[in-house]
């Protein structure tokens, strides 16, 4: 199975983006330089290869770089390759991935649309576990107190909040990044 890897910049730093014939695979959320966002995309996925990426990967980096920039952009068409993952995680990436631009929901949405609210910390597991951070956008999903909850890509929740305010899809009256002050509450 040809592997592959492609390191951009953006917005907030150098991204990446994994790929199988099959779809995305893994993406990497900015680390201080491009290699490093490298060592952390071959850590995962220590067969693929640095290539020329396919038509769909550099259309899905365009659309990062816009997000970055504020646009208002659709990353839910883009294919993912989730071969490997629980049967779990898949529901679980696959109704994230579908959160529109700016909105939110909390674990336990998710846990209600998979069937069962007891699942909500199942959920949170699953998108801890997260590989395609930004186009499954889990930084999108908040607790259902409105604080941020966690985060597991670099930076930590900084990189949420960072995120969110870049989409300006505040949850609460928390400070964002920048200082900035929400320009209204949303619950997703």
């Amino acid at each position: 199975m040809v592997q592959g890897l492609y390191i951009f910049d953006t917005a907030i730093g150098p991204c990446g983006l994994a790929w199988s014939e099959h779809g995305l695979t893994g993406a990497a959320l900015p680390e201080p330089t491009a290699e490093a966002t490298l060592v952390r995309l071959k850590r995962r996925r220590p067969h693929a290869e640095v290539r020329d990426p396919p038509a769909f990967i550099l259309q899905a980096a365009g659309r990062i770089r816009a997000l970055t920039r504020g646009e208002a952009v659709d990353l839910s068409d883009i294919p993912l390759d989730q071969d490997g993952c629980s049967e779990l995680e898949r529901q679980v990436w696959n109704i994230t991935h579908a959160i529109p631009f700016g909105q939110t929901l909390t674990y336990g949405d998710i846990a209600r649309r998979l069937g069962d609210v007891s699942l909500s910390r199942a959920v949170g597991q699953a998108l801890g576990a997260n590989p395609i951070p930004i186009i499954v956008p889990c930084h999108r999903v908040v607790a259902a107190d409105g604080k941020t909850g966690g985060f597991s890509a670099p930076g930590g929740v900084s990189t949420k909040l960072k995120l969110r305010n870049i989409e300006r899809a505040a949850t609460s009256r928390e400070p964002l990044l920048f200082g900035d002050l929400p320009l209204e509450v949303r619950r997703g």
